[in-house]
């Protein structure tokens, strides 16, 4: 049975990634290990981390996205919570058996090998849930 490993990473949508950075690796001194365009997700990331997890910041780059209506409705925030798995498919399988609704009926996979689908919010209390399995 598929079962959580950890929290991978908090993922923040912002607006502008300088002035995020500001706080999140100037103010708390948390080192930016990387940063890319993901355009697939039409958003640039940044990954900070905090032990063996990350703080995510998330910026779309187009203004028609799903993650740019996030932003405007909502302003900069929490967006979603990912949780590794050490088996996506079984994972989704088990949600979906359980009625959860999901946003992703089976696994994207990413350019790093990484496979990865997100839960609607509704299943979780209002939460945006990504599951990631990493590649191995």
């Amino acid at each position: 049975m598929s079962k959580p490993i950890r929290i991978n990473h908090i993922a923040l949508v912002v607006d502008d990634t300088e002035q995020a950075l500001r706080f999140w690796r100037d103010g708390l001194g948390l080192e930016l290990a990387h940063s890319e365009e993901v355009p697939e997700q039409q958003a640039a990331v940044a990954f900070l981390p905090v032990g063996q997890s990350h703080v995510e910041l998330v910026k779309p780059t187009t203004t028609d996205s799903g993650l740019a209506r996030y932003l405007a409705k909502r302003g900069p925030g929490m967006h979603h919570v990912c949780v590794e798995v050490d088996d996506i498919a079984g994972m989704l399988d088990r949600l979906r058996g359980l009625g959860f609704r999901l946003i992703d009926e089976t696994a994207r996979v990413g350019r790093d090998g990484r496979k990865y689908a997100f839960i609607h919010p509704e299943s979780a209390r209002g939460v945006l849930v990504e599951l990631y399995e990493l590649a191995a």
